[in-house]
């Protein structure tokens, strides 16, 4: 069975994102409100997935040019979830590079994947107990599922410290 390539904290990974966001600011400028590095590329140290995740804000989703991103190689893919645009852009062997969720400003203070984010980075110890996790996750059937349990865990102290209630990890939040 082939698994979830996880690797040690790359220190190149800040800037592929400040390169990856400067294209989308420029082609999203009239529209975009803030964008930030997500995911756990986002948190110095963290091992991961070697795959860039952003987050954008705009005031409404209509207002996003799929074809302007599609000129940067982010392809739509739908996930069932109704509350986010999910972009995928590749490397020519088709491997994921970056994952690009565009978000309405309205829920953007809410997003559980900037509040965990926040939260790993200010807790190293959760950080390094995920990141041991996903190397014992790497392996399962279904890699998603087996690390929900703990995302779920960590988002919730997270969202409960800044006085949120808990929302599933994997729908609206």
């Amino acid at each position: 069975m082939q698994g979830i390539e996880i690797v040690a904290y790359d220190p190149a990974w800040p800037d592929q994102a400040r390169a990856a966001m400067a294209e989308i600011r420029g082609v999203l400028g009239g529209v975009l409100v803030d964008i930030e590095h997500i995911g756990s590329t986002a948190v110095p140290g963290m091992s991961a997935k070697p795959t860039i995740d952003l987050m954008a804000a705009v005031d409404d989703l209509s207002t996003v040019d799929g074809v302007a991103l599609d000129g940067l190689g982010y392809e739509p893919r739908f996930n069932g979830m109704l509350d986010r645009l999910l972009l995928i852009r590749r490397a020519p062997d088709r491997r994921r590079t970056h994952i690009l969720h565009v978000v309405e400003t309205a829920t953007w203070p809410h997003r559980n994947q900037r509040i965990l984010r926040d939260h790993l980075r200010a807790h190293p110890e959760d950080a390094e107990r995920y990141s041991r996790a996903k190397y014992a996750f790497a392996t399962a059937p279904d890699y998603t599922r087996a690390k929900t349990g703990l995302i779920q865990e960590l988002t919730d102290r997270a969202r409960a410290a800044r006085g949120l209630e808990s929302v599933p990890v994997w729908e609206k939040g």
